[in-house]
């Protein structure tokens, strides 16, 4: 215990990488990045965010789980974390077993949102529309298991729509293509489509939590949209290889805290509608935990087959 404290007051003595297993320009990119500024400001060491897309987070994943558990290589990762135990035949890892959880950096609802040029305003409209094309409209999604595809997974079951489903390396590829028109519709992060709705390049038609956003009250939800009970919120966190010492873990987590707690980011994520969290990496734990349950259900239950 002794000596791990000591390590943990030493900490960082170097570089710290943060990998994100996304495309840049994503959700996990932007809040991983200004995470890592503050932390370069406030440790006095740099903290450098490197991309490793790929496999629905399992590449950059993999390479942190087999990373040294000293603290310099960190993961943010979000929902596909959660959601490839179901979706992912041969994970090259335990979810549980080979990460610590460190803390929660924030949560966000998805909003639902289709290009101009489909005649809908609402997502009553939409329902009807899809049931008269079944599997004509397709969907894109920033991979297998990640909050775009079980997004559209849980309204397609719960509504008895068919669409075809069109997976991205990530969700700026799914917007590029959604403002071309290549695909129709999608649950996008609010971080990254609210410019595209206000220049009118796309429509939005609801979110995807059980509240309507604080930061963006104009946009109904599915549930009082015509689809009684659905909820479904993106979320991003931090990770460490297992075996890290836990007092190394605890600084991370409060000093992470902190910066999410500074007047500039929360005012920065609460205008992209995030709502940041910075829990405690018991905490973190337990959500992780009942999100790999919870997915595994919808899994089930939807027919969601594992690739």
């Amino acid at each position: 215990m002794a000596n791990g404290a000591a390590v943990a007051q030493k900490y960082p003595e170097k570089a710290v990488r943060i990998v994100v297993p996304f495309t840049p320009g994503g959700g996990a990119d932007i809040l991983a990045r200004l995470v890592a500024q503050k932390l370069t400001d406030d440790w006095g060491r740099n903290v450098v965010v490197e991309n490793r897309a790929g496999g629905g987070s399992v590449i950059g994943a993999e390479l942190v789980a087999r990373s040294t558990p000293d603290g310099y290589t960190l993961l943010v990762n979000a929902n596909p974390h959660t959601s490839n135990p179901a979706l992912v035949a041969k994970l090259p890892f335990d979810t549980m077993r080979d990460f610590a959880a460190v803390t929660m950096l924030g949560s966000a609802p998805l909003l639902l949102t289709v290009h101009p040029s489909l005649p809908l305003r609402n997502v009553r409209e939409l329902i009807a529309f899809a049931k008269a094309r079944p599997n004509q409209l397709a969907y894109g999604s920033s991979g297998n298991g990640g909050p775009q595809h079980l997004a559209t997974e849980l309204f397609k079951h719960m509504t008895g729509v068919g669409m075809l489903h069109v997976p991205y390396k990530g969700s700026t590829p799914v917007l590029v293509d959604l403002i071309g028109g290549q695909v129709q519709l999608s649950f996008a992060g609010m971080l990254a489509v609210l410019p595209h709705i206000k220049a009118g390049k796309l429509r939005p038609l609801a979110v995807s939590s059980a509240r309507r956003s604080q930061a963006n009250p104009e946009f109904p939800t599915l549930a009082e949209s015509g689809v009684p009970g659905f909820e479904m919120m993106a979320w991003w966190g931090v990770f460490a290889p297992a075996g890290i010492p836990q007092a190394i873990v605890v600084k991370v987590q409060g000093d992470v805290a902190r910066a999410l707690a500074s007047a500039d980011l929360k005012e920065r994520l609460f205008r992209d509608g995030v709502e940041p969290v910075g829990n405690t990496p018991e905490e973190f734990t337990a959500f992780v935990q009942r999100e790999i349950e919870i997915v595994a259900k919808l899994v089930r239950t939807a027919g969601i087959k594992p690739n």
